[in-house]
């Protein structure tokens, strides 16, 4: 998509250089920039030169260097630079004043934001070319462990395996394909936590030059990162190829699940699966056994890791184009904003380019003064089950209250902020449009689909930056944020008085909408009648939109609670319902239970409960299926030191497994007979399926069904959820019984 005119908000939100087809730049602090451009398909370098330069709150007055003082009132109001890095270095030690007094960039940065370029003018995604890898390994320590085949994908789609005994030479057989190819693009999951330390790290072992950049020496360079690897100073790094830019899908799947919260976990092939991105004949190898596979069957292996590739590039293609469309706005590499948060790593780029094309200084980060945040309204109306129920959702509450009172940061004396969501929100909703009437499937669509989704996600964290406590972002400003709040609240609270009194029972309440049960009788005419005219009475700006329409609703607790559609779909949402940790049996149970509980059927609740204590207590699980995932937060020689003291079940089970981890290691365990622990992979199968019978039936009733306890009764709970082995002479016949709605709070 390329730039939308509209004035000097445009140029804060797109840039004001036109160069079309950046696919990656790097810059060096010397001043030197080379800029990669895609033109017609063609690859085209160019060689630049800028002027380094920094913000500081004092003025410079160095031989060589030239100090511009900036309007306005801000802090940052010196602009010092040079025509190379070496001469404004030796004026003055920058990083060293810190944040308050100083704005330091990366040079790319540097380049960008004085340039007005951004990345990707005039390009679609799938003009990109884009090239997938993946390493299969003997095992995860590359001090000891080794490469022994790299499966690689071509920007034509064509996907093969590299092998060679000789690991050297097949690292270099992988750079010769890079550089044949020339991807813009090197993409794979979990790229930036395994793969490219892990090859980095072979590489440097074995002494092959890893020249898989455009430019400069052999060799990857670091920069600092949210999520990473811990460098020798013990910073979190990402691993940098000059001249390609390196997109972990991993970071688009977080950021999709954070909106979402509906996938079963991260992992690659359970992402692809949930998607519907896997082929049906998909080769499944379980993570530690791969090597072993291979010996005996390595075209299994091969048709695994090709697998892989073609998943990853699908995933890059159906979750990355809100990055994509990031990297047209923001002033930063593409890489970056893959992995940015929206708020210090989106708006806090374009905010500094805003003041710096209006000549205006910046205002340095500031401690907070004390005055605490006001935490979000949110109310919980009932708990059980409801019939007949409505999602009104308003749309983006907070940044609408923003724009509706205009509030913003008090120290933002040039209205950036309030200016830029104010146009963000004008061209998403354009872009959904223009969304809506592209052909489905059809590039077009795709991009104006990921512009919307960048869109929002900005225009969604500009409350988060506001409300940021301490030195977090440049322009926080927690009294703004709690008017924002107090606005809010007194929002949510006139949207309930005024649904109640349609004669609805509300349900749950919060920032992101209001779920009401209607009465028996009213269809879906009425129920868009309550939200049409509930909306009516809202302030400008604050949409109230009908959302959506379910047979029944399970509220457990604040944001936990379970949904049926009238086409039978089950939605579950909150830790209470859908947790990495919980173990899958439990999961399986919830599913099944709560699908019979929403539409009436006690008696499917109580058998789901008792089939699935039975299985338990016949073994017929797998092992797999009663282990929990756990992250492991100690090394084994913290655990050990702690051991006498207090034994905990997941580091039993790597010590008897005899398996080494590191610190952020994630595994899944399960408690056996014998009151110890055991690992298990996912597809594994364990010999005489040897985990604790009564330990696990305590979990099913403990923390699973519990969850259903808000649709019940004391006595009938203890009804449903009995324990077939020890039934009452005086059983409750289960067809009196009736899923509840227990009114909490009157609206």
């Amino acid at each position: 998509m390329g730039r939308m005119p509209g004035g000097r908000e445009d140029e804060w939100l797109w840039g004001w250089d036109e160069t079309p087809g950046i696919v990656s730049v790097w810059a060096e602090a010397d001043g030197r920039a080379v800029v990669w451009r895609r033109v017609a398909g063609e690859l085209v370098r160019e060689e630049e030169r800028f002027r380094p330069w920094v913000l500081v709150d004092r003025p410079v007055q160095a031989d060589g260097v030239r100090c511009e003082e900036l309007a306005g009132p801000g802090s940052l109001r010196y602009l010092v630079s040079a025509e190379d890095g070496r001469t404004l270095a030796q004026a003055g030690r920058w990083r060293e004043l810190g944040k308050a007094s100083a704005l330091v960039l990366p040079p790319e940065e540097q380049y960008l934001v004085a340039t007005g370029r951004t990345y990707f003018r005039g390009l679609k995604f799938d003009e990109l070319r884009r090239m997938q890898f993946d390493l299969e390994t003997t095992g995860l320590d590359a001090e000891c462990d080794r490469i022994f085949l790299i499966a690689v994908r071509d920007p034509g789609g064509a996907a093969e395996t590299l092998e060679d005994d000789d690991e050297a030479r097949l690292i270099h057989r992988l750079v010769e394909r890079v550089r044949a190819v020339d991807p813009d693009v090197i993409e794979n999951h979990n790229l930036h936590g395994f793969d490219l330390p892990f090859l980095d790290r072979r590489a440097r072992k074995l002494g092959v030059p890893l020249a898989l950049g455009r430019t400069g020496a052999p060799g990857l360079r670091q920069r600092g990162a949210r999520r990473g690897t811990d460098s020798d100073d013990g910073r979190k790094v990402r691993l940098v190829a000059p001249g390609r830019e390196l997109i972990d899908t991993l970071d688009a799947v977080l950021r999709y699940d954070f909106a979402t919260r509906d996938l079963p976990s991260h992992g690659l092939k359970a992402v692809a699966r949930h998607l519907g991105i896997a082929g049906p004949d998909r080769e499944e190898i379980r993570g530690d056994q791969i090597y072993t596979v291979y010996g005996r069957d390595a075209e299994r292996v091969r048709r695994y890791a090709r697998a892989d590739v073609e998943e990853v590039a699908g995933l890059a293609r159906m979750l990355g184009g809100a990055a994509f469309a990031l990297a047209q706005m923001a002033p930063r590499r593409y890489e970056r904003l893959a992995d940015a948060g929206a708020a210090t790593g989106v708006i806090d780029p374009l905010l500094v380019r805003a003041y710096l094309r209006a000549k205006m200084g910046l205002p340095a980060h500031q401690a907070s003064d004390g005055t605490p945040h006001s935490g979000a309204a949110l109310h919980v109306f009932a708990t059980g089950v409801a019939n007949r129920v409505v999602k009104a959702d308003v749309a983006s509450l907070y940044p609408s209250l923003m724009r509706a009172y205009r509030i913003g940061p008090a120290r933002d004396h040039l209205g950036a902020m309030l200016a830029l969501v104010d146009r963000l929100v004008e061209l998403r909703l354009k872009a959904k449009a223009s969304a809506r009437a592209a052909a489905a499937g059809s590039a077009e669509r795709f991009g104006y689909e990921a512009m919307s989704a960048a869109m929002k996600l900005v225009v969604n964290s500009a409350y988060g930056y506001l409300a940021a406590g301490g030195e977090l972002t440049r322009f926080a400003d927690v009294h703004a944020a709690n008017e924002v709040t107090r606005r809010g609240r007194e929002t949510l609270e006139m949207m309930c008085k005024e649904l109640a009194a349609r004669g609805v029972t509300l349900l749950e309440a919060d920032t992101d909408g209001v779920y009401f049960a209607v009465p028996e009788g009213r269809g879906e005419e009425d129920e868009r009648r309550v939200v049409a005219e509930v909306a009516a009475l809202l302030p400008p700006l604050v949409q109230l939109e009908f959302e959506g329409r379910y047979a029944a609703m399970l509220s457990h607790e604040p944001k936990n609670y379970a949904l049926l559609g009238y086409d039978g779909s089950l939605v579950l949402r909150g830790v209470a319902f859908r947790s990495s940790r919980a173990e899958p049996f439990g999961e399986a149970f919830l599913r099944r239970a709560i699908a019979r509980l929403l539409v009436g059927d006690v008696s499917g609740v109580r058998a789901a409960y008792v089939e699935t204590l039975e299985a338990l207590r016949r073994r017929e699980l797998r092992a797999y299926e009663v282990s929990s995932r756990v992250r492991l937060t100690k090394t084994p020689a913290e655990y050990l030191s702690s051991r006498e003291g207090r034994r905990e079940l997941p580091y039993e089970a790597m010590l008897a497994s005899g398996k080494q981890w590191i610190v952020g290691d994630r595994v899944r365990v399960y408690r056996t007979r014998s009151g110890g622990g055991a690992v298990v992979e996912e597809g594994e199968d364990t010999a005489g399926r040897d985990y604790d019978v009564n330990h696990y039936a305590r979990v099913l009733r403990g923390t699973f069904a519990v969850r259903l306890g808000r649709a019940f009764t004391d006595a009938d709970y203890a009804a449903v959820f009995a324990d077939p082995e020890q039934m009452s002479l005086f059983e409750r016949d289960l067809a009196t019984v009736m899923p509840r709605l227990k009114v909490a709070v009157e609206g």
